[in-house]
């Protein structure tokens, strides 16, 4: 199996700017999305200013004091932004010890009364009181920005890896306007002894893409390659952690890889990790189903020659062969934020928690 990978690979995003080293640059891109699904990304566009400031910021967010944080939980959100408290999140049946703040780019809501119900899924973010932590909204809007920039225009370059035009896959999302992307500041404390080494369990993401930060040297993050082996994708200063998300392999009938991958706890004695997750968005309305890309022969052969993946540990967003892309990702949120949903989405909450609200949540 060509794919049965022990490591992820590093790209160097300078080669793009030359027309010379470009096609290099290609050709590793393609090598990464078919058989790894993973990639490290240097030398990209995102500020370093920008970025330090945010990683200054993250231990603040979290030293917030509780009330405060109590504040913007993501209870109060249709769009499922806001605040989660530690362990309230569970991933195949098991607490994922992690704390977080999800934010994202600035959107007004397009949903009104008798529209979809997956047009609320986006809108307005929460956001800390200013005079806590003056400066934190600038710096992470600045941020989402850059890497929402960044992200269009890496997924050309990702067409181009397909042997597809460079604006083949611009037909899934829609104009700026009504577009909005996700992020996320994690943290996982370590381990005090008394719980699992599960930060978060084995998932997929959802869209097309996810650009993760990690915001400190901790290890933890592992992806499973064909074999069903974890694998260690260590922090590596200045780069992107680059994912293929479960929208992208539907779209591609499979010929890009969404990976499956999880995040241990730090140890024992350890001081805790944070991450910084971007998740780019497509439209609410795409219907992935709907929409068959004409790869060239080449490049599908290149598929046949990884093989395929033992069963792996996520079975998560499975949906896409049925619904529209923002139902997908609104019954992924239901089912993982369940509150939110008995606020929010009562009747999606009723078909899917039959017997109210469970002491336990099952993520995926």
């Amino acid at each position: 199996m060509a794919a049965n990978f022990s490591s992820v690979p590093v790209l160097d995003f300078a080669l793009v700017s030359d027309n010379a080293t470009k096609p290099e640059f290609i050709l590793q891109l393609r090598h990464a999305l078919i058989n790894v699904g993973f990639l490290y990304l240097k030398n990209h566009t995102v500020s370093q200013k920008v970025t330090n400031d945010l990683i200054d910021y993250i231990p603040r967010l979290f030293d917030l004091p509780q009330e405060a944080k109590n504040q913007i939980l993501m209870a109060n959100s249709p769009h499922f932004l806001g605040y989660s408290k530690l362990g309230a999140e569970f991933t195949k049946g098991k607490t994922d010890y992690r704390e977080q703040f999800d934010f994202a780019t600035p959107h007004e809501t397009q949903w009104k009364p008798g529209a979809p119900e997956h047009l609320r899924l986006w809108g307005p973010s929460q956001w800390p009181d200013e005079v806590l932590i003056p400066g934190f909204k600038n710096t992470m809007e600045k941020y989402l920005q850059q890497v929402q920039a960044l992200s269009y225009q890496f997924i050309s370059l990702l067409a181009e890896a397909f042997g597809l035009p460079s604006d083949a896959l611009k037909k899934f999302y829609d104009t700026d306007e009504l577009m909005q992307h996700r992020g996320k500041v994690v943290k996982y404390p370590a381990n005090d002894g008394s719980l699992t080494d599960q930060g978060v369990g084995p998932h997929y993401d959802a869209g097309f893409l996810t650009f993760l930060l990690n915001a400190s040297p901790h290890r933890g993050l592992q992806v499973q390659n064909l074999s069903g082996q974890w694998i260690d994708v260590p922090p590596i200063p200045g780069t992107f952690v680059v994912n293929i998300g479960k929208a992208l392999e539907f779209v591609t009938r499979g010929l890009a890889r969404a990976t499956s991958h999880r995040v241990l706890s730090p140890p024992v004695g350890s001081t805790p990790r944070y991450s910084v997750p971007f998740f780019q968005n497509i439209s609410l309305n795409a219907r992935l189903a709907d929409e068959v890309l004409d790869f060239p022969s080449e490049i599908l052969q290149l598929k046949q020659l990884r093989g395929d993946p033992v069963q792996t540990d996520s079975v998560n967003f499975a949906e896409f062969d049925r619904e529209p892309s923002g139902k997908v990702n609104l019954i992924g949120r239901v089912k993982s934020h369940p509150d939110v949903a008995q606020r929010h989405y009562p009747d999606l909450f009723v078909q899917y928690f039959p017997n109210g609200l469970p002491k336990q949540v099952s993520a995926y």
